[in-house]
C-alpha cells in the first residue's frame, strides 16, 4: 500500500547486467526494489552496469513486480579502476545530479573509493543544498584496512594507500549527512558517533515463510540427540571471513574425536588452500567445501538441516546470514561482534567467543556435541531470536525512518 505520494531516489552498489539487451538483476534485489514501492509512489534507483555476462539466475527487472512502472532505473558505468573512475566521473555526475534534481527524498549507499558513485551523490546533495541520508552495512575502510596485512603484496600495498582515504571520506560523508541509516550494530557502533542522526536499520530479503514452522522446529529439535553433530557455514571464503580459523576448528574437533559433519557453501580467494588442508588433515569425508550454491531454497534447507551456524567473521561488518541462521532454527556460534550480539541478546540463541580465540570457539562447539540438551535449548532460542526478522517488517521499518526524518 502506498503511504504518500512521494519520490525516493537511492544509489544501490548491486550491479545490473545486460543480457540479450534487457537489464538483469539479482532477484533478491528484485524484491527490494517491489518492497521500495509499497511505500513511495515512485523510485528512482541508481545501480552500476557491470560489463560481464549475467549470473545464470539473475532475472529481468520485471521480476520486480507490478510496480516496475513506478520504478525508474538509472543504469551508471561500473569503474573501480582509478584510470575509468576518472575518465566517467564527468558523465556520472551529470547523470546524478539530473536523478537528484527529480526526487523528493534521497539516500546512497556508500563504501569503496573508486567507483562509488554512492560517495559522489552524497557530494552532489551537499552542493545542491539537498537533505539526504547514506547507508552502511559494513565498516568498508576497516575491511581494506585488515586487507592491508593480508594477501598478495600488490593487494597489501593498495590497501594501505586507500584505506586512510577511505576513512577520512566515510567520517566526512556521515558526519555531513542529514541521517546515517547503519544495518546492524556493528556498523552502527562503528559510525554512530560521526552522523547527527544515526540509525539502526536491517537490510534482509527473508521473508516470513522462509522461517521454520513450530512442527519443523520440534521435529529438528527431537532428531539433534543424536547423530553426528551438523555444522554449516555460508559466505565467501576470504580471510575477512576467518575461512582458514574455520579449518582450524575443523582440525581441533576431529583431534578431540568429536562425530561431526561439515560443510562451507562459498567460493573465494581461500577456497583451495581450505580444500588442500581438508585433504592433509584426512578430513575429506567429514568436511566438504562444494562451493557457491545459487538455489536459496536449497540453501535454506542446508541452514536447517544444521546444528550449529559456525562463523569467524574477523570485520566489521553485520551479515545477513546469521539472522537466516537463526530463522531456520539454527544457533549461531562465533567470534563476538556487536550484530551477533545484537541478534542474540534477547533469548541467548547462540553462543560467542572472544575475536580470534580458536581453542575458545572449538571448545564451545564441543561443549555443544556434548551436550545435547543445551544444543536443543539453543535451538528454539535462535528461532525465538530470528522473530522480529523479515523483509516486509525491517523495509517498512526503514521507510518509516526516512519520512519521518527527511519529509
Amino acid at each position: 500500500m502506498i503511504v504518500d505520494d512521494k519520490s525516493l531516489l537511492i544509489y544501490a552498489p548491486v550491479p545490473l547486467h545486460r543480457r540479450d539487451g534487457v537489464l538483469v538483476l539479482e532477484d533478491q534485489a528484485c524484491n527490494g526494489l517491489r518492497l521500495w514501492t509499497e511505500s513511495f509512489q515512485k523510485l528512482i534507483v541508481m545501480m552500476p552496469v557491470s560489463p560481464d555476462p549475467a549470473p545464470p539466475n539473475w532475472v529481468p527487472l520485471a521480476a520486480a513486480g507490478e510496480n516496475l512502472s513506478r520504478v525508474d532505473v538509472v543504469p551508471l558505468p561500473m569503474a573501480y579502476r582509478p584510470d575509468q573512475y576518472w575518465r566517467k566521473l564527468p558523465e556520472a555526475r551529470r547523470i546524478i545530479r539530473d536523478a537528484i534534481g527529480r526526487a523528493d527524498m534521497m539516500g546512497f549507499a556508500i563504501g569503496g573509493y573508486f567507483g562509488d558513485w554512492g560517495a559522489v551523490a552524497s557530494q552532489e546533495a551537499i552542493k545542491m543544498n539537498r537533505r539526504f541520508y547514506v547507508w552502511t552495512d559494513r565498516v568498508e575502510s576497516e575491511v581494506m584496512r585488515r586487507l592491508s596485512k593480508e594477501g598478495s603484496l600488490k593487494q597489501r600495498i593498495k590497501s594501505r594507500l586507500i584505506y586512510p582515504l577511505m576513512a577520512r571520506r566515510e567520517i566526512e560523508l556521515i558526519g555531513k549527512a542529514d541521517m546515517g541509516l547503519f544495518h546492524g550494530r556493528e556498523t552502527y557502533e562503528a559510525y554512530a558517533r560521526y552522523s547527527r542522526n544515526p540509525q539502526i536499520v536491517h537490510d534482509i530479503h527473508l521473508k516470513k515463510a522462509d522461517h521454520i514452522d513450530a512442527e519443523a522446529l520440534v521435529q529438528k529439535v527431537a532428531a539433534a540427540v543424536k547423530g553426528p553433530l551438523r555444522i554449516v557455514y555460508v559466505g565467501r571464503a576470504e580471510p575477512m571471513k576467518g575461512a582458514m580459523d574455520w579449518i582450524d576448528v575443523m582440525e581441533r574437533l576431529s583431534s578431540s574425536g568429536i562425530d561431526f559433519r561439515a560443510v562451507w557453501l562459498g567460493e573465494g580467494t581461500d577456497l583451495e588452500p581450505m580444500r588442500q588442508r581438508i585433504s592433509a588433515a584426512g578430513l575429506g569425508d567429514r568436511v566438504s567445501l562444494p562451493g557457491f550454491m545459487r538455489d536459496r531454497g536449497a540453501l535454506l534447507a542446508e541452514l536447517r538441516a544444521a546444528h550449529v551456524f559456525l562463523f569467524c567473521h574477523k570485520t566489521p561488518e553485520s551479515p545477513r546470514v546469521l539472522i537466516e541462521a537463526l530463522a531456520s532454527g539454527t544457533p549461531i556460534v562465533g567470534y563476538d561482534g556487536a550484530f551477533a550480539r545484537e541478534l542474540t541478546d534477547d533469548h541467548g540463541g547462540g553462543v560467542l567467543v572472544p575475536l580470534g580465540d580458536i581453542p575458545a570457539l572449538a571448545g564451545a562447539v564441543t561443549g555443544l556435541a556434548q551436550d545435547r540438551t543445551r544444543l536443543q535449548a539453543l535451538m528454539r532460542n535462535a528461532k525465538e531470536d530470528s522473530a522480529p526478522y523479515d523483509d516486509i517488517s525491517v523495509f517498512r521499518h526503514r521507510c518509516e525512518v526516512i519520512r519521518k526524518y527527511l519529509s
